[in-house]
């Protein structure tokens, strides 16, 4: 996740304008920041690595000439953070620049294209294809458009991207297709932004473009067309939240937006299959898999397991980093390491890779490009999820164990997986259907001094996370165990105060655990039931139910049943009036042991 930004103004202070919008969108991203400009004397670009403020005061961006403009904050996903890989990018000539948000699947091959037809490239981003093919097309004697128009229909992947030339200057002209991208009206003042905060403050008339609408803007207005290029009547609508609130979306937590955004952070990182299957490739015949992870990581690390030794018959151990030295004796060169962190600086984690890469093959599944954890490890795989402002992780727990299923996918070479992981983000967007009802159960429970989370096999790390969750940002006393565990010892500590969250999906561990149902609930607590529609067992032992589409098995249900979880937790932490983006004695990344 990026943000881009561009302008047309009256004035020749685009710069300036073009660096206050990309500070509204640096919750997008913070890896890197660029403009460009033109005027009289061309395009002019500054560009850099580094926080938007820092790279400002080094480079001076808002003294750049012109009153029109295109600007980027970058998260990284292709090339690490570097001033070479930062946007604006550029063709061979330096007529033409791009910013772009999303990403583009087939540009190894458009690039291995475009430089055998003699195109140098300059960075090892994706996006630096964008500007070569206009470059191509425009030497070929069309106009800006129609480059532009048959540049679009040789990407595949999900993009917004802005594009000027000096062959057609005072235009600005992109596209829209799977990433967001607005169009801002002012007086006689255009913009454009990948999201509302960046142009707030110069307007609040915004036309929301869908994919495959082109767009062209220039001093005399904005034309909006479809993806057959007819001319469309766009609705010019006029939004009244505050930046703050636009920054979040409207939301009124980064936490809730960010649990929003998982259809979106798992369909990007579905994206990672083919570099997921060259990495499968070079693997030896692996004799055990090991994972090691803390927190929400470390719980996508046991669906891991139940993934490997189910599918792969790979025996397969999950140890919390901080306590890996105690078993790192047992690891050989037959043995595959996989280290999950989402910043890729977590400092136990850290420390467990290099004892790690003394004795076996590594690999780190992260979030964040240039992590010390991708520098460290043997093979990387990238999660999908753009930065993550809220301090319980939501998105990045969805988009790791979206590589988790299709690292185990790649090496069983199970196809249907791979079907059944494309449907994800629609039955992730069913669940929200059901948010009113989650938020009254909240209001409901929100006083109860301890609950439990109980499942079996796929859904006992699913039960784990939701306490995790609860734990974090409600400070209610939470427990996740095996539902078979609870006659123990943990079922003594049932009756009518506990509200008792049960994970419930078909499969073959389903009837056991309603057995167990029964039990907490013959002891007065209150159930609360996840599973499927047609589950009228369920639906009768429990008080309160969330139902989820009867064809979600329990092998695929940790990837969709952990929603709900998350939003009950984000809606009992408002009813007790916490701020969930912020909970007390937390951070973002843990990087002291």
């Amino acid at each position: 996740m990026c943000g881009i930004v561009g302008c047309i103004l009256k004035n020749d202070k685009a710069a300036p304008v073009l660096l206050d919008c990309v500070q509204g969108l640096e919750y997008r991203g913070y890896d890197s920041v660029g403009l460009a400009t033109y005027s009289a004397s061309g395009i002019k670009i500054k560009k850099d690595k580094g926080k938007i403020k820092e790279v400002s005061e080094k480079l001076h961006l808002e003294e750049l000439p012109g009153e029109i403009g295109i600007g980027h904050v970058r998260w990284a996903t292709h090339g690490l953070p570097t001033k070479e890989n930062a946007h604006p990018h550029t063709d061979c000539t330096g007529k033409i620049a791009v910013v772009h948000n999303g990403i583009i699947e087939n540009y190894k091959e458009l690039k291995d294209q475009l430089e055998d037809e003699g195109h140098q490239f300059t960075s090892q981003t994706d996006t630096e294809v964008i500007p070569h093919l206009v470059e191509k097309y425009m030497s070929q004697g069309v106009g800006l458009e129609e480059a532009m128009n048959q540049t679009i229909s040789k990407l595949h992947g999900s993009y917004a991207f802005a594009v000027i030339s000096t062959d057609e200057p005072h235009k600005i002209m992109g596209v829209r297709k799977e990433s967001p991208l607005i169009l801002g009206v002012g007086d006689g003042e255009y913009f454009l932004a990948s999201d509302a905060p960046a142009i707030l403050q110069h307007t609040r008339r915004i036309i929301y473009l869908a994919d495959h609408e082109t767009f062209i803007m220039d001093a005399d207005g904005v034309t909006v067309k479809d993806r057959e290029g007819q001319v469309m009547d766009k609705e010019i609508e006029t939004i009244r939240w505050t930046p703050e609130m636009a920054q979040k979306g409207g939301y009124d937590h980064f936490m809730l937006k960010e649990i929003h955004e998982q259809p979106e952070a798992v369909k990007n990182t579905l994206f990672e299959v083919s570099d997921i299957k060259k990495i499968v490739s070079k693997f030896p015949e692996f004799k055990r898999i090991t994972f090691v992870a803390c927190g929400t990581s470390y719980h996508a690390s046991m669906v891991g397991k139940y993934l490997f030794e189910g599918l792969l018959g790979l025996p397969t151990d999950v140890i919390l980093a901080s306590e890996f030295e105690f078993a790192a004796n047992a690891l050989d060169p037959d043995s595959l390491v996989i280290f999950i962190s989402q910043s890729g600086e977590t400092a136990d984690t850290l420390k467990a890779l290099k004892i790690a890469n003394k004795k076996a093959e590594t690999l780190a599944i992260v979030n964040v490009l240039g992590s010390t954890a991708t520098r460290e490890a043997d093979h990387v795989i990238f999660t999908r999820a753009g930065p993550e402002i809220g301090v319980a992780a939501t998105k990045t727990y969805i988009s790791q164990l979206t590589c988790i299923y299709l690292l185990v996918a790649c090496m069983s070479g199970d196809k249907e997986l791979l079907e059944e992981l494309q449907q994800v983000p629609d039955h992730m967007k069913k669940v929200f259907s059901y948010e009113d009802k989650i938020k009254d159960m909240a209001a409901k429970y929100k006083d109860a001094q301890d609950f439990f989370f109980i499942g079996r096999g796929f859904s006992y790390p699913t039960a784990l996370e939701g306490a995790l969750k609860l734990k974090e940002i409600t400070y209610i006393h939470g427990e996740g165990y095996a539902a078979g565990e609870l006659k123990h010892g943990p079922l003594a500590l049932i009756d009518d105060d506990v509200p008792v969250v049960t994970v419930v999906p078909p499969g073959k561990s389903h009837d056991r655990t309603l057995s167990n149902v029964e039990e907490v609930k013959a002891r007065g607590a209150r159930v609360i039931g996840l599973g499927s529609s047609e589950d009228q067992v369920l639906k009768y032992e429990a008080h309160d139910m969330v139902e989820f589409s009867p064809e979600i098995n329990e092998l695929i249900s940790p990837l969709i049943y952990v929603v709900p979880l998350q939003l009950l937790s984000y809606h009992i932490s408002v009813a007790r009036g916490i701020d969930p983006d912020k909970p007390k004695n937390l951070a973002k990344c843990v990087t002291v042991e």
